[in-house]
């Protein structure tokens, strides 16, 4: 019997491509909002998530929602959770809050309230008036959204996009989950060719190798629910050793990465060691203007400049005019590319077969997809 909501949270307008991943699991009551996938399961089954989900940013605990337009209300709310079910004696409980059109608006005022809450409700079932606080962490997250309170407790910690694998910081890194997200939408199959002639520190190809070889990518690092009571170590093994067990280990896989930036490509082929794709991916200095390749079908996936600095918009006005020119050299080539740039297909020379909204941290991107043609059976 399930006994608790997983909610994962993922940038706009992926949340399908999550929800497939969740039932790709195994999972099937599966509940799809803005930003967020839920479905029922066990305390057991969130290893396999945080370890599996490729554009999941966080894995979270469901615990309950409420409205609440004072600080009366919403210490009431959450005294009324049964905290004992998820903290014992000496966890660690530290409180985050966000208000968005919400009454409550002061985060301080908020955080105060439902640490006080909770430590009211655990003092009435344990019979402790101090709490160590020297255990196992737990980050509870309220949500208020135009006074509507939801309240959940972190499984992840560090956002599921740090793999592990990126230890090098470049310019403008593109996060991987968002890179995960746009090799997913594309439908790019690991027999075919994939390309990026703009690819900074190489997340596009190391994600793109991972998805091929069906490495999960949670898989070389930890999280902040290792050492709950309410999992067993013994689950973490197995979800490590069933994710070690389905990786494909024999695939062979065409990736390239291209950059005009030699300390980029440096970086790029160190994660990649890192991430255990180096046999997986052709890195090399190039422009995209002189990219070139034998074969006839394949996946140009880039994340171009958005023209933002100052200074910038004509130099990158005139990159996508290039582009539109340079790939057109590749006519049965698929092409997905994401940008900020509003006048992209203008300068391209293209209108897109398909347009999807993206963000990439905080900036609305658009992710055009023009669709090429599939290789003969």
């Amino acid at each position: 019997m399930s006994n608790i909501i997983l909610t994962a949270s993922c940038i706009f307008g992926v949340e399908a491509i999550l929800a497939g991943e969740i039932k790709k699991l195994g999972f099937e009551d599966v509940e799809v909002k803005d930003g967020r996938v839920s479905y029922a399961c066990h305390f057991s089954d969130i290893p396999k998530a945080n370890i599996h989900l490729r554009v999941a940013e966080r894995v979270l605990v469901k615990i309950t929602e409420f409205q609440a337009k004072t600080f009366d209300e919403l210490f009431d709310g959450i005294n009324a959770i049964d905290w004992s079910f998820y903290l014992s004696k000496d966890a660690s409980f530290p409180v985050d809050v966000t208000s968005i059109d919400s009454q409550l608006f002061g985060i301080s005022a908020c955080q105060s309230i439902v640490k006080k809450a909770i430590v009211d409700k655990l003092k009435s079932v344990y019979h402790m008036e101090v709490f160590p606080e020297t255990g196992p962490r737990y980050k509870v997250s309220v949500s208020l959204l135009k006074d509507l309170v939801t309240v959940y407790i972190d499984t992840s910690g560090t956002g599921l996009h740090k793999r592990g694998y990126r230890t090098l910081t470049g310019i403008a890194p593109l996060k991987e989950t968002l890179a995960a997200s746009m090799i997913m939408i594309s439908r790019w199959k690991k027999d075919r060719v994939l390309y990026d002639p703009l690819c900074g520190t190489g997340t596009i190809p190391i994600e793109a190798a991972l998805i091929g070889k069906n490495i999960a990518p949670g898989l070389g690092r930890q999280f902040i629910s290792e050492g709950w009571p309410q999992i067993s170590d013994k689950a973490w093994v197995l979800a490590r050793e069933e994710a070690n067990d389905l990786i494909e280990r024999s695939v062979k896989l065409n990736i390239q990465g291209s950059d005009i930036d030699e300390k980029s490509l440096d970086m790029a082929r160190y994660h990649s060691r890192q991430a255990g794709t180096e046999i997986d991916i052709h890195f090399q200095k190039r422009d995209v203007r002189e990219i070139s390749s034998s074969k006839q079908y394949g996946f140009i996936i880039c994340n171009p400049p958005y023209g933002e600095r100052v200074g910038e918009k004509e130099e990158v006005e005139k990159l996508y005019v290039d582009m539109g020119k340079i790939f057109d050299q590749f006519p049965t080539w698929s092409k997905y590319i994401l940008t900020a740039y509003k006048g992209f297909e203008k300068f391209y020379g293209k209108k897109a077969d398909k347009r999807r909204k993206l963000y990439n941290g905080m900036i609305n991107c658009t992710y055009y997809q023009y669709f090429g043609l599939k290789p003969p059976r």
